[in-house]
């Protein structure tokens, strides 16, 4: 069975502070429900997710895609950061230390198709929008850990 690679990175390249929580990478298999039906609600709603970042409403930023990357053995999702449709696809800026993804790294420049991307977030007014997989991932980890994600970026989910 095929297994995927999440990196759970938040905020990432934009926040550092005292109690900030370390970037994850967290391995879901390939079928896992739960993920694959975040997966389809971000992409039934990248549409006015784009629309927004395009005319970004007040007190809107840090809008960010999560896109799958072809690694060796696995599929590894990144967030990427700033980002702009380029022709047909996308262009961003890769804002996450891949793991698995050995051939990519922080800060380079990276180009994807719509299929690729897996997730999308933005901050609106303190309060985390989208983020689906990573609120799954939430049902998964330590109770201390998803309390510092909520206090610290304003998750909801």
């Amino acid at each position: 069975m095929k297994r995927i690679a999440i990196a759970l990175s938040v905020i990432p390249l934009l926040i550092s502070s005292a109690y900030a929580v370390d970037d994850q990478t967290v391995i879901v298999r390939g079928q896992d429900a739960e993920m694959l039906e975040a997966t389809r609600t971000a992409r039934a709603t990248l549409d006015d997710f784009l629309s927004k970042h395009e005319a970004p409403p007040k007190g809107a930023s840090q809008f960010r895609l999560k896109v799958k990357f072809q690694a060796e053995k696995m599929v590894e999702h990144m967030w990427v950061m700033p980002f702009k449709r380029s022709g047909d696809g996308f262009a961003g800026i890769l804002a996450d230390e891949p793991v698995y993804a050995k051939s990519l790294q922080n800060g380079q420049r990276v180009t994807f198709s719509r299929d690729d991307i897996s997730d999308w977030a933005y901050a609106q007014d303190g309060k985390q929008k989208g983020s689906f997989t990573v609120c799954v991932l939430f049902k998964r980890m330590p109770p201390t850990e998803v309390k510092l994600y909520r206090e610290q970026y304003g998750f909801e989910c």
